[in-house]
């Protein structure tokens, strides 16, 4: 037998232990997670808190006892003090005190991210909080039930920024949204999509004020007000959504890091440790845009990575595909979708990149219902090979296009082969000749 011992169960962590689980019968599993629940989809947290779901219920999509009837050993609310490489032992702490140990063949580190926060005066006040576990999510829900909060102020203004922002506003409170930059969802689009989410945002009432830096949050007690250089605002709660960084805590003075503390891992998932694999939010990937390694935190990469790395702990050697990093975003019935990197991030990451705009509807002029579709396709300037796409409509048709543009990175498809691609037509679906060939046709 193989004894793997797991740190983390959330979509990395449960991922691995499923594979290892239901594919190989010679593996011993035991799963470790210092919260009381897991397999929480954080991603949904903006949804129940904005009432567009009817329960929170349905965000949790598995539990402790569908893996102690696998075989695994599961220890919940257990904090990992230390890692014993030599050793190859597990040291924790239970929440009754009790210290416990587990010898490992393999570890497998899904430890995942923690939130980005602000070391500005005042950060210790009350009503300020993250969004990213689900008691966080449970805090704010209850808070936005008091009446006495009346203005939300949101830090950062990235998908989770923007989908809590709506959620707020839903509950009808008052909502400001800060980000340093000067625009919203600046890591995933370029300028000329992002203007239409940012209208999309002032129309629905949300006060925007990008291009601020908070400097200070100010009250007693609890938190009143905020400053930036260009004001001080009165905010009642605070959510901080500035983004996450790698949780390296328990290995990052013995195993290999990237640039940003995330642990450096093979194809195979493997550290620089050959007995220890690191997967989710804690590790690199491997872009197919880029065609190197990078850092891309999302749940889909998170379960393919647990995966492989489940695979390979039960002796198949796999190799990632690796990925595009595709992702998406629906606010007030606006839709986008993005796959590979804008050309804005590319340049950014030493991409010499061209790309081609093309607008149009959805479907031929005489249906009655009907969209308007944006994209843009970036392209290697010498390959040509396609390394991004950008797409936007209030249709939601749209969420399946991007997936083929993923597939076309992965595989290195170029821009020219998109003109001709066979796309099928029918009025109720598209036009006769797709948006997307249009699109590749008008490249340079």
């Amino acid at each position: 037998m193989t004894k793997t011992v797991i740190i983390g169960a959330n979509h990395a962590g449960l991922a691995a232990a499923n594979t290892l689980l239901d594919n190989f019968s010679d593996q011993e599993v035991v799963l470790i997670e210092k919260n009381a629940n897991f397999s929480y989809l954080s991603c949904g947290t903006a949804l129940w808190v904005g009432r567009q779901i009817d329960s929170v219920d349905g965000l949790f999509y598995t539990n402790r006892e569908d893996f102690e009837e696998k075989g695994a050993k599961v220890y919940m609310e257990t904090t990992v003090d230390h890692i014993d490489f030599d050793k190859k032992e597990v040291h924790c702490v239970k929440k009754n005190g009790e210290e416990i140990v587990e010898s490992y063949d393999k570890a497998v580190l899904a430890t995942g991210s923690l939130p980005i926060s602000p070391k500005v005066p005042g950060n210790d006040l009350k009503n300020i909080s993250f969004m990213k576990r689900f008691e966080e999510g449970q805090a704010i829900d209850q808070l936005l039930d008091n009446d006495e909060i009346q203005t939300v102020a949101v830090i950062g203004a990235g998908y989770i920024g923007v989908e809590i922002a709506e959620a707020a506003k839903r509950r009808g409170k008052n909502v400001r949204l800060f980000d340093a930059v000067n625009r919203c969802l600046a890591n995933y689009y370029d300028p000329e999509f992002t203007q239409d989410m940012d209208k999309n945002l002032e129309d629905h009432g949300i006060e925007l004020h990008f291009g601020e830096l908070v400097q200070e949050y100010k009250g007693h007690e609890k938190v009143e007000s905020i400053v930036t250089a260009k004001g001080e605002y009165s905010a009642d709660l605070v959510i901080n959504a500035i983004g996450f960084r790698p949780n390296n805590s328990l290995a990052k003075d013995e195993l290999e890091l990237f640039a940003n503390g995330a642990y450096l891992v093979d194809r195979h998932q493997q550290t620089s440790n050959p007995d220890v694999y690191a997967v989710g939010d804690c590790a690199t990937i491997y872009s197919n845009a880029l065609q190197d390694t990078t850092y891309i935190a999302l749940a889909t990469n998170a379960v393919r990575t647990g995966i492989v790395a489940g695979e390979n702990i039960g002796g198949k050697a796999i190799e990632s595909p690796g990925v595009q990093g595709s992702n998406g975003i629906s606010i007030f019935g606006y839709n986008m979708v993005s796959t590979g990197y804008s050309v804005e991030a590319a340049a950014k990451f030493g991409l010499d990149v061209k790309h081609t705009d093309f607008e149009d509807t959805q479907k031929p002029a005489f249906m009655r219902e009907n969209d308007k579709v944006k994209l843009r396709i970036v392209y290697d300037a010498v390959t040509r090979r396609i390394v991004g796409a950008q797409m936007a409509s209030t249709t939601s048709d749209i969420s399946m296009a991007i997936h083929m543009f993923s597939l076309a990175i992965e595989r290195q498809v170029t821009v020219d082969e998109l003109g001709l691609l066979d796309l099928f037509f029918l009025p109720h679906f598209n036009q006769t000749y797709n948006y997307i060939n249009k699109a590749a046709l008008a490249a340079e």
